[in-house]
């Protein structure tokens, strides 16, 4: 018997059906150990020695593995063909030899880029040894991550309380998006006009823009106040108009290379609105292998990579699947090759394609929604990579104006003569790949000589707009292009930023919270070096070069080592005071903007005397006054991360209520901000509401928020009242036992009858009385036990479920970017734990926590001992 070891079960159970009966296939559920979040878990004074932990769950899945390992005459490791999968081979391995379980067995390493029969077999063919060097660049990268992470991060908390860990990547990803804000902040709009003509030909209408003045080309900027405008209009509309020349010119549109996984994630967000988390889990079921006619068949090939080639195999296929869906009319004669342009590239894998070309999208309806439109997306880009260019006459015509000035407008159109990849997989709208000048509309017949009717003579106002914000797709690409980061990193590096409250989304824009800014700030002016775009790219360089075997993992260790543990030292000597001025200087536009009447941006409002400074509590950042004590004047942040803001020192009477008379007051305890009305046993309390602003409070909020729980009305069913108010879990509707969420807080306090009454009829209809029905987000696939394993939302929020076995997703896990693996991880710690002693689940949750309703009150008994 021999037993094949991989890092997923899906992938197990794709590929145990293509070995047969002499094989065993077993999963190790991604990583079986990893470095303890402690100090001393990388020891540069022990030549960089590192502690490895394997939690309980994982040795679990190792004594598994092991007792296997026993039984098999060969141990094959058949993780994924990157890093992370030789690092997972590595360290089972290394577990494996610590049990003395091997002996004399033999070990190989096998590799294929796709699970699919085929590229199974072929693997298995052809073992080698695990790769020591792509091993030691996994090395490099924990060690490196976490040096920074356990040391920067101290000192973050030190100088800046209220800020979380700083690591090595997003800091630098942050950066850019707070280098992106700092542009939009300090950019002056210049106003400009646009002059544009409308003529008529033969018929039909068609627009022309100023494209020169007097002999002299003009640009968007040329014109720049109403005055040059109305002149120009004025003598375009006193000359006459004909067509100076005509330029007919035949150009080419080529298709775009294969995903890599950095393009896969940019087009999903802009094509289908996937987050590129989201991106990820999609692509990996893919991967690993979904049910297709009654058997599990992996759909794509392996989806982290920044290669953009294509086997050759796979382009002979692609060609044949053009010519037998497009017809021979789109095949082009020679096949295309493309060549990676990122940074840092790794060219071991192909680009992203499906595993079988002639696998059309319409034949896979049964797939889950999502996954048939990534995998139809793959589908149409791998095919469109290999098609004919698109084929496009555009046509220039010149319009000279006589009369007093030399006036010229072009007008400039063109259509597509052929359609080529583009009949495909065509643009996307405000791609910003495509030619911005690019006019798709088709001008009517001109001629030299010509005299085209002018229609009108428009004149418009326009004003220079700042960058734009990035998107995570333009965030992900950017950082692509100055090598930060790899292909496995960038959907993680976002949620980590977002997690940590440095970033939030606004629309699809990234809007860096102040906590990043002040962050970033502070990076940037003490720890330059280490936030530099160059140093960072250089660091990745480093370590593929680890990988390849030309340097030592240790060398790179050392050298980074010795200038940042001396930096550090040197930093841990300054005072806070010493940090706040630099974060002042450098955040000057940001937290003093400019004041229209010119006077003192930093002069206190208050006192009329002291100078307004950051300051830093336990909440985070804020602004000072210098005279305080005597001037207790402190003020938000301009964009102060909503919930985590800094309250004043003290309380803060925002007057009395109307109806009793009662001082209402806005105070700060351990469980946050929160209202208060009145003293002693009478006093009532009311938490701020996530994405409530505390220093935006005001009386008539601080009302609203006291007035709930509210009575929406008698259910015309049963009589009794339904209430509102806000929870633990946000705000709710409550009839009879029966909780229903509200999606907004705004609503808790407007809510009508008629929509109370139909959001607790749905949960009803799930939950029955007294419990709310879980929704499934989304079904990950089957369980290696069988049956299925899903991601749901529930009363006391997301957890993953198989049977009977209900496992809470951890606070910082969005469940939008669960994994299969990642849920039988948290199933299997669960059932580690045993059945619930009163139930005998081991899924449920303890009683004790289900009796946590949000009572029909506005304080929830935690937050009352604020």
């Amino acid at each position: 018997m021999k037993l094949v070891i991989v890092e997923s079960p899906a992938k197990a159970k794709t590929i145990n059906k293509y070995l047969g009966k002499d094989y065993e296939v077993l999963a190790s559920f991604g990583h079986v150990r990893d470095l303890p979040s402690k100090d001393g878990s990388v020891d540069p004074s022990a030549d960089f020695e590192m502690v490895w932990d394997t939690d309980t769950a994982s040795r679990k899945r190792v004594t598994d593995i092991a007792n296997a390992a026993k039984k098999a005459d060969e141990i094959i490791l058949a993780t994924d063909p990157d890093r992370e999968g030789e690092a997972i081979s590595w360290h089972v391995l290394e577990l494996l030899k610590q049990r003395k379980i091997l002996k004399d067995k033999p070990v190989s390493r096998v590799v294929f880029n796709a699970i699919t029969k085929a590229a199974v077999t072929n693997a298995m063919e052809h073992p080698r040894d695990i790769d020591a060097p792509l091993v030691d660049a996994y090395l490099a990268r924990r060690a490196l991550d976490y040096l920074v992470g356990f040391n920067l991060s101290p000192v973050l908390w030190r100088k800046l309380p209220g800020s979380r860990s700083a690591g090595r990547v997003q800091s630098v990803a942050l950066r850019i998006v707070c280098d992106r804000e700092a542009e939009i902040e300090a950019f002056k709009p210049q106003e400009y006009w646009s002059v544009d003509g409308k003529f008529e030909q033969g018929g039909k209408e068609f627009d022309a823009r100023l494209y020169s003045v007097d002999g002299k080309k003009t640009d968007k900027l040329s014109i720049a106040n109403e005055d040059e405008a109305k002149a120009l209009k004025s003598a375009i509309e006193a000359g006459s108009a004909c067509i100076a020349s005509v330029e007919k010119k035949p150009t080419k549109r080529n298709p775009w290379a294969p995903f890599t996984t950095s393009t896969l994630q940019q087009d999903a967000s802009s094509r289908l609105g996937f987050a590129p988390a989201r991106t990820m889990q999609i692509a990996q079921r893919l991967y690993e292998g979904v049910n297709v006619g009654g058997e599990n068949v992996g759909l794509i090939t392996y989806m982290r990579t920044d290669a953009v080639q294509l086997a050759p195999e796979a382009i002979s296929q692609t060609r044949d699947s053009i010519s037998k869906n497009f017809g021979d009319d789109y095949l082009p004669e020679k096949p295309r090759l493309y060549q990676t342009k990122a940074k840092n590239a790794q060219e071991a894998h192909e680009a992203i394609r499906p595993t079988d070309l002639f696998r059309h999208p319409d034949s896979l309806k049964s797939l889950d929604p999502d996954m048939h439109k990534l995998y139809q997306l793959i589908w149409r880009r791998t095919l469109a990579s290999q098609m004919k260019s698109a084929e496009i006459e555009r046509t220039t015509a010149d319009i000279a104006l006589g009369g007093d000035r030399d006036v010229v407008l072009r007008a400039v159109g063109s259509v597509i003569t052929f359609p080529g990849f583009l009949a495909l997989y065509g643009a996307v709208a405000n791609d910003d790949r495509e030619d911005d000048d690019a006019d798709s509309k088709e001008l009517p017949p001109l001629n030299e000589g010509d005299t085209p009717k002018l229609k009108e003579c428009l004149i418009e106002q326009h004003f220079t707009q700042p960058p734009p914000r990035f998107t995570e797709a333009s965030l992900i690409r950017r950082m692509e292009e100055a090598g930060i980061g790899r292909p496995s990193t960038y959907a993680s590096t976002l949620s980590v930023l977002q997690d940590r409250n440095y970033m939030r989304l606004e629309k699809r824009a990234i809007i860096p919270e102040d906590r990043g800014r002040v962050v970033t700030a502070f990076l940037e002016s003490f720890f330059a070096k280490y936030v530099s775009f160059d140093f960072t790219a250089e660091l990745e360089r480093q370590l593929d070069q680890i990988s390849n075997g030309e340097v030592a993992y240790k060398d790179v260790l050392r050298q980074f080592w010795t200038d940042f543990a001396a930096h550090i030292d040197e930093i841990k000597d300054l005072r806070v005071s010493e940090v706040l001025d630099a974060l002042n200087d450098l955040l000057e536009d940001h937290i003093f903007p400019e004041k229209e009447d010119g006077s003192d941006r930093r002069l206190c409002p208050t006192c009329g005397q002291g100078q307004l400074s950051l300051k830093v509590g336990k909440f985070g950042a804020f602004i000072g006054c210098s005279n305080y004590p005597e001037c207790r004047h402190t003020q938000q942040l301009n964009n102060a991360a909503t919930g985590d803001a800094q309250l004043p020192e003290g309380d803060g009477v925002l007057g009395e209520d109307p109806d009793t008379g009662e001082t209402i007051v806005l105070k700060s305890g351990r469980f946050g901000p929160y209202i208060e009305r009145g003293e002693g046993d009478d006093k009532k309390r009311a938490s701020i509401p996530k994405g409530w602003v505390p220093s935006e409070i005001d009386l008539p909020k601080a009302l609203k928020l006291l007035s709930l729980p509210r009575e929406v009305g008698a259910h015309p069913e049963s009589g009794k009242m339904i209430t509102a108010g806000i929870g633990r879990y946000g705000p709710f509707v409550l009839h009879d036992g029966t909780y229903a969420n509200l999606p907004d807080v705004e609503e808790v306090f407007d809510v009508g009858l008629n929509r109370a009454v139909d959001l607790i009829a749905q949960k009803a209809a799930g939950g029955g009385r007294g419990r709310n029905a879980a929704t499934v987000i989304s079904s990950l696939g089957d369980h290696p036990d069988g049956g299925a394993v899903t991601v749901r939302d529930g009363r006391y929020g997301p957890y993953v479920n198989h049977g009977k076995v209900n496992a809470t997703l951890p606070r910082d896990v969005k469940p939008e970017s669960v994994t299969l693996e990642m849920a039988l991880e948290l199933i299997a710690a669960k059932q580690a734990k045993g059945p619930n002693k009163k139930t005998g689940r081991a899924a449920a949750k303890p009683k004790a926590k289900a009796k946590a309703k949000p009572k029909a009150s506005a304080k929830p008994k935690a937050k009352a001992k604020s």
